[in-house]
């Protein structure tokens, strides 16, 4: 009976260690122990951890206290506070017994996380009139300067905003240039306060331009091919082409989308369908996306 009791208790006692045991805690200091002479034991928080020179991993940034111990020498002890990164401690141990004992001291070397900063947009294609977010992280620092390079006023950089980071390192800013913006490729810059880390992130910025389209023809017949082209300065990689006429085409027949060359012309050659109707057609163009729209009339089976 005895028994059967000590081993429903042993049991217990397992099951209960096993509930309440926790994962380790994240930890992030390194401790770099010297001493002269070496070979001094170390104890870290009243725990022997070895003797110097040694190196201690994964201890908590906080108050600790260290000592040295060594036989002959007078003992070392210190309360010292660490932050995250790695710290190095050096103590000079004087001789039990002497009349002008070496005085014991503590040089301290602590080494920051390396810096390190990234941005990101919300978007890769922003439309004048639009705002854009950035956004990003940084360790080891804890101001963001956010720059701008782009057309005109922005050719060799505006600061626009000094951004604090948060507790978990992360930051957001959101851009909102108005309407006066020129169109083409920006690029925001985020560095740290020193300069001592950047990041950059490239996108484009379409609007405040000009979209035409130009037939080759005024007056064409069924069958017949026509070219049309026209100038795109919005920015936009491409423009759509949409046709609207008697008929069926009465609702509009998208022709397609096409590409916009690095002078801002474009160029389409459509062959006209033998059933096409006769009369007067439109053709309409928009960049994509649509952020300004050109057309022109035609008419077709009136020819000479």
């Amino acid at each position: 009976m005895i028994r059967e009791i000590a081993g429903g208790i042993l049991l217990l006692c397992v099951l209960v260690a096993g509930c309440v045991s926790e994962q380790p805690v994240a930890k992030g200091t390194t401790l770099e122990l010297t001493s002269s002479p070496s070979g001094a034991e170390i104890y870290l928080d009243n725990q022997y951890r070895g003797t110097t020179p040694s190196t201690i991993t994964d201890i908590e940034p906080g108050t600790h206290t260290l000592e040295y111990r060594l036989k002959d020498y007078v003992s070392w002890k210190k309360t010292i506070t660490v932050n995250a990164g790695q710290a190095s401690y050096f103590a000079a141990l004087g001789a039990a017994g002497s009349s002008a004992p070496v005085p014991a001291e503590v040089v301290l070397v602590t080494t920051a996380p390396q810096a390190s900063i990234a941005v990101k947009t919300s978007r890769e294609q922003m439309i004048i009139g639009e705002s854009i977010d950035f956004s990003g992280s940084c360790t080891g620092c804890d101001t963001i300067v956010l720059t701008i390079y782009g057309p005109g006023v922005y050719t060799n950089g505006v600061i626009i905003g000094d951004v604090k980071t948060s507790s978990l390192n992360s930051w957001t800013y959101t851009w909102s240039p108005g309407t006066k913006l020129l169109s083409g490729t920006y690029t925001v810059v985020a560095s740290s306060s020193t300069g001592a880390v950047s990041d950059r992130k490239s996108f484009s910025v379409i609007g405040n331009g000009v979209v035409s389209v130009t037939p080759s023809s005024y007056a064409v017949n069924r069958g017949d091919t026509v070219t049309f082209s026209g100038q795109c300065s919005t920015g936009a990689k491409n423009v759509q082409l949409v046709m609207f006429g008697p008929g069926q085409i009465g609702s509009g027949i998208t022709l397609g989308t096409f590409a916009v060359g690095g002078d801002n012309t474009w160029s389409y050659k459509y062959k006209l369908d033998n059933a096409l109707p006769t009369g007067q057609y439109t053709v309409y163009v928009s960049d994509v996306p649509k952020t300004n729209t050109g057309s022109a009339q035609f008419t077709v089976g009136f020819a000479s």
